[in-house]
This record gives C-alpha cells, structure tokens and sequence, in this order.
C-alpha cells in the first residue's frame, strides 16, 4: 500500500509473491479467482472516483492493481488462517475490544444468516410452480426482503438475551 503512483512498476514484486503464497497454500486458483471476482466491484467503485482527478486513468489502474492487491492478501489470509487466529492476534495488537466482538460476532451470525437463507430457499422453492425470469426475480427479492426482516428480529432477540446474561 505503500508504493508510490510514479514507482507503479514496484508492485509487481507484491504480485509475484502473492501468487507464490497462493500456489504454496494449496487453496484451489477457481475458489480465490470467484472471491476475487465477487469483490472487485467494490475496487472498482473506489478507483472510478480517480478517473475525475489529475491522475487520471493510469491513477484509476494504479489504484485497482493496489486494491487487488489487498483483496488478494486478505483473501489469503482467511482462506490460510483460522478465525479463532486471527482474533488472536487482533487482540495482540491492541486493536479495540468492541471491534474485536463485533468483527466475531458478524462472522458468527453470518452462519446463522446462510443457513436462513437455505431454509427461506427451500421453502419458496416447493411453492413456486413457475419458473419464469420475472417471477424468480419477484420472488428472490422478496426472499431477501423477508431474510432482513428476519434476521433483524433475531438479532433482537440475540441482543436481548444477552443483555439478559450481563453482556455490555
């Protein structure tokens, strides 16, 4: 993150190093190319602010190289590391405590919000009779719609319990 616009040639040294640690970490190229492609939009959507300043279009690339980059390492490091590690080391280092549990507490509930949306899922899928683009589109966005409702509700309750047990 660190290099400089005009040394742009220096991140090739990061790249190379980053796919070495890829290939030596066995993680399947498909699985990390998927991830990689799934949060790109988001570099994207952050480098096109560039294309409006002086830099221009050679800032935009630079920015996207540095921010996948990023996207890559970290991507590396959950894929390598256990949450249970990363946490860990997180507290090491004196990041603050409530960031500390609300990261943990996301990556817990995170579950809890899949398998919802499987069950949600499963049951539009027994009474959905058409299949029609139109009608799949209506239907998962009201599956997403009730998936917030829901998981807001319990995350109520959650917080309730907790509160409940001590919890601040």
């Amino acid at each position: 993150m660190l290099t400089p616009e005009r040394n742009a040639i220096l991140l090739i040294i990061p790249a190379v190093l980053l796919i070495i640690a890829a290939v030596l970490s066995r993680l399947p190229a498909l699985l990390l190319g998927r991830r990689l492609v799934l949060l790109e939009p988001f570099v994207l959507g952050t480098a096109v602010l560039s294309l409006f300043q002086a830099g221009g279009f050679m800032l935009f690339l630079f920015i996207i190289a540095k921010c996948t980059l990023c996207l890559f390492t970290m991507l590396l490091l959950s894929g390598t590391t256990p949450f249970h590690e990363i946490v860990q080391v997180l507290e090491k280092i004196h990041v603050p405590a409530i960031l500390i549990t609300t990261i943990s507490l996301m990556y817990r509930y995170l579950f809890v919000l899949g398998d919802e949306a499987q069950r949600m899922r499963r049951a539009r899928l027994s009474r959905t009779f058409d299949h029609g683009r139109l009608n799949l589109w209506r239907a998962l966005a009201g599956v997403v719609g009730h998936l917030f409702v829901r998981t807001t509700e319990r995350a109520e309750r959650i917080y309730g319990a907790m509160c409940a047990r001590g919890w601040r």
